[in-house]
């Protein structure tokens, strides 16, 4: 199944229907190359912070209906953050996956989102930046994943994942049997479809796996029957990391999938928009209602 729906970036002018070649030209573009540059100082900022692989803990046990317990002074009504309203259950834990030549401080601001919000057992996992094979580090992947399971004591998981972190995420769920471990996949501008971009680095061998018609490439658009994860991919048209930005689009006759197109956010910036964070949440959350609903109903696709 494939859906596909945009959040409400779109400034609904003229400009929204030029070419994406012209549109860095516009105060669109303009915008997204200065969030971009934000971000990207702020990263180098908390680069050194993120190196060291995390331990995961798993938060407090739930309690026989399945609420988290409550610390002492928490209104009862309230879950963890002191935020009123209806009770939250335990939600499986959420695995976060980095990109290229990063680390899990990549995500500081879309956790602490998740966390305002009730997802309090969020972890993340560094791959080797010496990486050089999307099948190793969906290895170790797996390794992580098995770990967070026994821990946890949930079979299974939800996993946002960020630029070449979504290929290795769905290497594992589509061709090692992950999906028995993975309940939905959201990624944020990742290859699904293979980049042109930035050809001078061709000589490193994940860049080459992430070019369009590459073995990985080509092997992740093969048949794919009985795949069980969920799939929500969401792209950008100024990514400018994707070439073209439909790269990021998860397109696969065998995968539940829905595409989600951003409007006007730049590859490192969909990590730090509070729009694309209720994004993520609104899709994590419709996995848990899918999770829930009867055998034979048709879920919240």
């Amino acid at each position: 199944m494939r859906v596909t729906r945009a959040l409400p970036f779109a400034s609904g002018s003229p400009l929204d229907t030029l070419p994406l070649s012209l549109v860095p030209l516009a105060p669109r573009g303009l915008r997204a190359a200065a969030l971009e540059a934000a971000f990207l100082a702020g990263r180098a900022l908390l680069y050194p912070a993120g190196m060291v692989q995390e331990r995961y803990v798993p938060p407090p046990a739930a309690g026989p209906d399945g609420v988290l317990s409550r610390p002492a002074g928490t209104p009862r009504g309230a879950d963890r953050t002191g935020a009123p309203g209806a009770r939250r259950r335990h939600r499986p834990p959420v695995l976060l996956l980095h990109g290229f030549i990063d680390n899990r401080s990549v995500f500081t601001l879309l956790r602490r989102s998740l966390a305002r919000h009730g997802w309090h057992d969020v972890c993340a996992f560094n791959y080797s930046p010496l990486t050089c094979d999307i099948r190793c580090a969906a290895a170790r992947l797996a390794e992580y994943v098995e770990e967070v399971c026994e821990s946890s004591g949930r079979r299974r998981i939800d996993v946002v994942a960020h630029s070449l972190g979504g290929l290795v995420a769905r290497y594992y769920a589509q061709r090692m049997g992950g999906d028995a471990r993975i309940r939905t996949l959201v990624t944020l501008g990742s290859p699904h479809a293979g980049t042109r971009a930035v050809p001078l680095l061709s000589a490193h061998p994940l860049v080459r796996q992430i070019r369009p018609g590459s073995e990985v490439i080509e092997e992740l658009a093969g048949p794919a029957p009985g795949c069980r994860t969920r799939f929500v991919a969401f792209w950008s048209d100024l990514d400018q990391v994707m070439v073209p930005a439909e790269a990021a689009r998860l397109d696969h006759p065998d995968l539940d999938v829905r595409n989600v197109r951003v409007h006007g956010l730049g590859h490192l910036a969909l990590l730090a928009h509070g729009e694309v964070a209720a994004g993520v949440r609104d899709e994590l959350a419709a996995g848990a209602r899918r999770h829930r609903a009867p055998r034979g109903s048709a879920g919240a696709a």
